[in-house]
């Protein structure tokens, strides 16, 4: 990490999924610089920011001082909360003018990831792209980096409110951005800055697992493809074997296997490795030790304080059986499996599906993740029907009915803001939502199990503005107009749907999965239980490391089952698990 810190410039980016260490990596590196006397301001743009605890220090949305250094700030930049104050703002001159059902409307179009993500760089904008701002300090430091995505609705035209405002087709994130046009040079010039290499540097953080490293190539081509080639790799959390534990070993194979097979993307870019920490990084000492490479130390008694916690942590959970014939009671219905990626949602719904078809019941396992490995699956049991959902396809086939329908309709300008809406993730969860209600109606008569579901938002959306209602109505598809319509209800009904939320006993994927599930709630959806995977604190391992790591993962196994779970099933890391 050393190599890395000599050659920072003064904006500094991290990005990766949620869970690969983005916080005490973009952590370390502001102590690093601070100790060498250089003016650092870090800022996070995480909803769920542990960067409080990480640094011992209480932090708000102004720069403040660090404990114990003299030239560190931070800040947490709450994007939910930017984002409700960005809504009503937007909503505010509407009101009492409009109706209330479009109200209602326009506040559902600003309450998703989209409008999160716009509100979160609007905030942080200022630090970056205004010049009297910026030149305080020697190095401005963002935990959670705009998506290539994010940059380019920025880069829109000016034409957003009119299109905005005849907009019948189904889109649902350039709403978001409606009210930044006030902005537009400020943007422009954040922009510019993160395509400049002698200002920018981009670090993806990436941990040794094979979903890790696919997710941070993809984000590599996305940001590269907007001009923002200046990049780096963290490896974070390789673990070496330190003793013949068979736990600990292939726990190190699995890790040598995803780095040995690393996408040619993100291959050839510099990189740095840290090692395995397993109480992750909090107060200046734990930092330091990433900073110079210091190998964890043993904690005696670790596998007897495992072995004291593992009754308390076990009671009132339930087991796989359970799980499975509490299923069967109904004789069909739905169940879904949802929460972030690399989780085990794929895993967890392949085992529920293949399960149920061994006990002699009709099965339809679908999934939306083309690069899913059900191969297994699929020879075992003849009850059993596997049926891929490609977003690809069926994003490109909602993307040709959109255009179809608006072609000669709307002028050249709105057409291109129409596509470039049309290319954001928002559409592609809306398409494979369509996709979705097909498969779902099969649960009257069977049993149809989905992996990844559409969110809370996607739901309320649909629900509020009817677009998709009047697509199918200007398609004339009756049967499709039949599913969509009862698609929610099947979805709110408890007896019909079981939803699984699956995580993972570690910060920042249970603090998602809570959001998540917050989200569902909205639509009137109550996740059936929660489903806490690959935890190392029923292997039965007696690595030390590993060890440490269990006893971590407690307080988040408590937390679910005390305050977020009605049935909470734990599973076990095994080796040969899919990461999907």
């Amino acid at each position: 990490m050393k190599n890395l810190i000599k050659k920072i410039p003064q904006f500094l980016f991290f990005t990766g999924k949620g869970g690969v260490g983005k916080t005490s990596m973009s952590c370390a590196i502001s102590v690093a610089l601070a100790k060498n006397g250089k003016k650092v301001l870090l800022i996070s743009t995480d909803p769920a920011s542990n960067l409080d605890e990480v640094l011992e220090t209480k932090l708000n949305s102004t720069p403040t001082k660090v404990n114990g250094l003299e030239n560190l700030e931070a800040m947490n930049i709450n994007p939910v909360v930017a984002a409700h104050e960005y809504k009503e703002k937007m909503v505010a001159p509407f009101k009492g003018i409009l109706p209330q059902t479009a109200i209602e409307q326009m506040e559902e179009q600003l309450s998703g990831a989209c409008t999160v993500e716009i509100a979160g760089f609007n905030e942080f904008s200022k630090y970056v792209g205004d010049i009297d701002i910026s030149k305080n300090y020697d190095h401005i430091i963002l935990d959670t980096a705009p998506t290539g995505h994010t940059l380019r609705l920025l880069k829109l035209p000016s034409a957003w409110n009119s299109f905005i405002e005849e907009n019948s087709t189904g889109s649902s994130c350039l709403g978001a951005v409606s009210g930044l046009s006030h902005n537009k040079k400020l943007y422009e010039n954040v922009v510019e800055n993160l395509k400049n290499k002698d200002k920018t540097l981009l670090i993806l953080v990436s941990r040794a697992e094979e979903l890790s490293l696919i997710e941070a190539s993809k984000a590599s081509i996305e940001l590269a493809n907007q001009g923002i080639t200046n990049q780096h790799l963290i490896i974070n959390g390789v673990f070496k074997a330190n003793d013949e534990d068979e736990i600990a070993k292939s726990f190190e194979e699995k890790s040598n296997k995803a780095l040995l097979n690393i996408d040619e993307t993100i291959k050839t870019l510099d990189k740095t490795t840290i090692g395995f920490y397993p109480n992750g990084a909090v107060g200046l000492e734990a930092l330091e030790n990433i900073i110079n490479n210091t190998t964890p130390k043993e904690i005696e008694d670790s596998k007897e304080k495992l072995q004291n916690s593992l009754e308390t942590i076990l009671k009132d959970t339930c087991s796989w059986d359970e799980l499975i014939s509490d299923f069967e009671k109904d004789k069909n219905g739905l169940i879904m499996t949802m929460g972030k990626g690399g989780v085990g949602k794929t895993t967890i719904a392949s085992n529920i599906a293949l399960e149920l078809a061994k006990r002699g019941h009709k099965v339809v396992l679908s999934t939306t993740d083309p690069a899913s490995h059900l191969e297994y699956v699929s020879k075992t049991n003849e009850n059993l029907t596997i049926e891929k959902i490609d977003p690809k396809i069926e994003t490109q086939k909602h993307i040709d009915e959109v255009i179809a329908l608006n072609e000669g309709k709307i002028s050249s300008e709105d057409m291109a803001l129409l596509k470039e809406e049309l290319s954001t993730p928002c559409i592609e969860e809306i398409a494979v939502f369509k996709a979705f209600a097909k498969t779902v109606s099969k649960a009257k008569n069977s049993f149809v199990v989905l992996d990844t579901a559409p969110t809370g938002h996607t739901l309320l959306l649909l629900d509020a503005s009817q677009a998709y209602h009047k697509e199918v109505l200007k398609n004339k598809n009756d049967a499709l107009e039949k599913e969509l319509v009862e698609l929610l209800p099947l979805i709110k009904d408890e007896k019909y749907t079981k939803i699984l939320l699956v995580t993972l006993p570690e910060a920042t994927p249970t603090h998602e999965a809570k959001d998540l599930q917050e989200d569902l709630k909205r639509a009137g959806i109550k996740p059936y239980g929660w489903v806490i995977n690959r935890t190392f604190a029923l292997t039965n391992t007696n690595n030390n490391l590993l060890c440490q790591k269990a006893l971590n993962e407690i307080k988040y196994i408590k937390e679910i089952k005390e305050s977020l779970s009605l049935k909470t099933l734990i599973k076990s890391w095994i080796a040969d698990n899919s990461e999907n």
